[in-house]
């Protein structure tokens, strides 16, 4: 019987999952940032980066550093050229999520969470044995990403064109937090499901 459990936590551009993640981590469990595992495989002069280089050279210089905005802007105006990226990057970055899993097991983590905002694209869903997804309405996520990334709202409202329906996450995940702005009520929301994973984890333990 395995001993730890994998959560996938994910869910749509803006709706606050970076919020939950650190509730996660607060409240004790070991958190893998997969934003921070995709910088780490694209930094200057990565396989990763090598590879990428030859469908979108225009985004590279001769050291092979990668300038991540006109990249973002390529993509989310062409689906086929996401498609293209997420092929390259993601089997790299599944890789490092791997080593990083393993890492914690052996050190005795035994709930692992994966903050993965591309959880079901890249596959890594299959991983977990936990999916909590986090929506919002998509006002306040176009508010919310306006203000904090300072980006034009064309190019936000094509990042979400690109990205998965708030139905297809609820339909696909365990837990739902759904997050349009009451700080008190997400997180007794966040806590409730805290307190689910754990008593999950303990039955596991148990068994």
């Amino acid at each position: 019987m395995k001993q730890y459990i994998i959560v996938g936590l994910t869910g749509q551009s803006g709706a606050g999952k970076t919020m939950v993640s650190k509730l996660f981590l607060g409240d004790g469990f070991a958190v893998i940032d997969c934003d921070v595992v995709a910088r780490k495989v694209t930094e200057k002069g990565s396989d990763c980066n090598k590879m990428l280089a030859e469908f979108f050279p225009q985004c590279f210089d001769v050291e092979f550093s990668l300038d991540r905005r006109k990249m973002a802007e390529m993509v989310f105006s062409d689906k086929d050229k996401l498609d293209i990226l997420n092929c390259t990057i993601f089997p790299f970055i599944t890789q490092n999520i791997e080593t990083a899993v393993n890492d914690l097991v052996n050190k005795g983590q035994r709930i692992i969470v994966l903050d993965a905002p591309t959880l079901f694209e890249s596959g890594i869903d299959k991983k977990c044995d936990i999916i909590v997804s986090v929506v919002a309405d998509e006002n306040i996520r176009l508010k919310r990403i306006s203000e904090r990334d300072k980006i034009p709202v064309s190019l936000i409202k094509k990042r979400f064109a690109s990205q998965l329906s708030q139905d297809f996450f609820i339909d696909n995940s365990d837990f739902v937090i759904e997050n349009n702005g009451d700080l008190n009520e997400i997180k007794i929301k966040i806590q409730g499901v805290i307190n689910k994973i754990k008593e999950r984890a303990n039955g596991n333990q148990n068994k």
